[in-house]
């Protein structure tokens, strides 16, 4: 047994280590605040397994980046059976939400009435709080897929917020690099001096969703060509001849072998349309993001953003 001057029979006891001053000081650890609203992804596309799967990965990043975070998956598309839709994993969140709530204010009115405390400071403010954050796992603007979560929203009659979608963002030039590389079609890192001999020297970015899908696709083409010191141009997966019309015009610019990069995660993709679309490209594709790390870190981002959490901002790192 130890003493408040030291321990017990000379043993050792390790003490904890003191906060290093400065601006190198680690920061603490955000949590999510207690009672905060549930962060719901709404995942687009034709529900499976393995889009399940892709995002239970992601939100276990998310809950690693923002602890005590109550994250659920809520499909576009569900059938309330094995993949549960958006609108009633909404509708739940709100009935547990009001239940919640009026299970504090009563806590709030026993203390006041117990004259434990004041009964405006003590009265809690979950009642102001949203039932719940959906963040779109959508790494570009997608104007029909929002609408149709948009919709899910409001039908769900939960008073949920819905963020903006995952990009463009300096995370996701990351992490199409590393979907290249792994593919064998970029190197891993600039910095080290060796060559892949299959490695693209243009890359064909690919978006879905539109005109605005390309366009903000190409904000991430230009963070991922410098990265790759390659011509990175953006096209339509979701648009007939766009994708062959840009390995055209990456070919007429002088690139050779071309590579197909989809900037897009993975279940928005309809079956068989990137394979189909790296044929007529006549070249080889890295798989889509998928469950990167940097998607669930931006998913955290989004909740935080939208609740005014403080949390540390993502920033982009070069692939190592």
């Amino acid at each position: 047994m130890s003493t408040p001057t030291g321990p017990a029979n000379g043993l050792p006891v390790r003490m904890p280590r003191p906060r290093q001053p400065g601006r190198h000081r680690r920061p603490e650890p955000v949590v999510a605040p207690e009672g905060a609203p549930a962060l719901v992804l709404a995942v687009p596309g034709v529900p499976s397994g393995t889009s399940r799967s892709l995002a239970e990965e992601v939100l276990s990043i998310a809950r690693s980046e923002l602890p005590g975070l109550d994250a659920r998956v809520g499909f576009v598309d569900g059938d309330d059976e094995e993949f549960p839709a958006l609108q009633s994993v909404l509708a739940q969140a709100a009935t547990e939400h009001t239940a919640r709530a009026a299970a504090l204010e009563a806590q709030a009115a026993a203390a006041e009435s117990e004259g434990e405390g004041d009964a405006e400071s003590a009265r809690p403010r979950l009642q102001d709080a949203p039932a719940a954050v959906v963040v779109p796992l959508l790494a570009g603007p997608d104007s029909a897929q929002m609408r149709r979560i948009r919709q899910a929203v409001l039908a769900s009659g939960s008073g949920a917020e819905l963020t903006d979608v995952l990009g463009p963002h300096p995370l996701l030039a990351e992490g199409v690099h590393v979907r290249l590389s792994e593919a064998g079609l970029a190197r891993a890192d600039r910095a080290r001096l060796f060559t892949v001999a299959t490695a693209a020297d243009g890359i064909i970015l690919a978006a879905m969703g539109g005109e605005e899908a390309v366009q903000a696709a190409g904000i991430t083409g230009m963070l991922l060509a410098a990265r790759l010191a390659v011509p990175v141009l953006a096209a339509g997966l979701d648009e007939d001849g766009s994708v062959s019309r840009v390995a055209e015009q990456l070919r007429e610019s002088g690139s050779q072998q071309l590579a197909l990069a989809p900037c897009l995660i993975g279940p928005e993709i309809p079956d068989g349309l990137l394979d189909s679309a790296a044929k007529e490209a006549d070249c080889p594709t890295a798989e889509p993001l998928g469950s990167y790390t940097a998607v669930g870190k931006l998913v955290a981002s989004a909740y935080a953003v939208k609740l005014g959490i403080a949390q540390r901002s993502p920033q982009g790192a070069p692939v190592r």
